[in-house]
This record gives structure tokens, sequence and C-alpha cells, in this order.
């Protein structure tokens, strides 16, 4: 899978306007936690790479970028969680799911 880095605020304001044309993904990974090790690894073995063609998936570190989380919350309303997946499409989120709740199959039926 390849995901796109959110390391920076200034990207929210893309994602944004690229979710005007398609869906985004942002998956926010905690890489000292199990659950979201395992929230990750269902997500990369569900994966097709045709699947890029129906969502822009962003990965975000929050170990490292942990305030880009509280950002993220500010920007789209969404209380912080992790792991937690939010489906971004016309500049709102319109789907999230945290821990294990986590399913590709239901994230890929939100797009």
């Amino acid at each position: 899978m390849n995901w796109n880095k959110l390391t920076l605020a200034s990207q929210l304001e893309e994602i944004r306007t690229i979710s005007q044309e398609k869906p985004v993904l942002i998956f926010k990974h905690s890489t000292r936690c199990s659950i979201s090790n395992m929230s990750l690894d269902r997500v990369l073995r569900n994966w097709k790479d045709e699947d890029r063609d129906k969502v822009i998936p962003y990965y975000l570190d929050l170990i490292s970028y942990r305030s880009l989380s509280d950002r993220i919350e500010e920007e789209f309303g969404i209380p912080h969680e992790s792991p937690q997946v939010l489906v971004i499409k016309k500049g709102q989120a319109t789907y999230h799911q945290s821990h294990f709740g986590i399913s590709y199959p239901e994230i890929m039926a939100n797009l």
C-alpha cells in the first residue's frame, strides 16, 4: 500500500481540497499499540492496488505527530482515538471508526 504520510498541518487543507473529487482515508496509527498494529495489518491485508482509484490513503504516525491528531479533531470534529480511521468526502468527515471497529469492507462501503 502506498500511503501518503501525514506530517504537516498544512496537509489538512490539501486533504479537504482533494476530497472534493475523491474520498480520502486517514489512518491514525500508534506504533506502540498492539490493537493499532492489528487494525493496520487488517487494512493492509485487504488493500488492493485498484482501491487507489477509489480513495487516497493518508497515514498519521501518532507517536511522531500527536499534535496533528489534535488538529484533525479540531478540523473535522471527530474526537481523537487510536487507532482510528476517518473518511473525508467533500471536505467533511463522513465516516470514522476506531479500535476493533475498523473494518476494511466497511471503510470501502462508506466511500
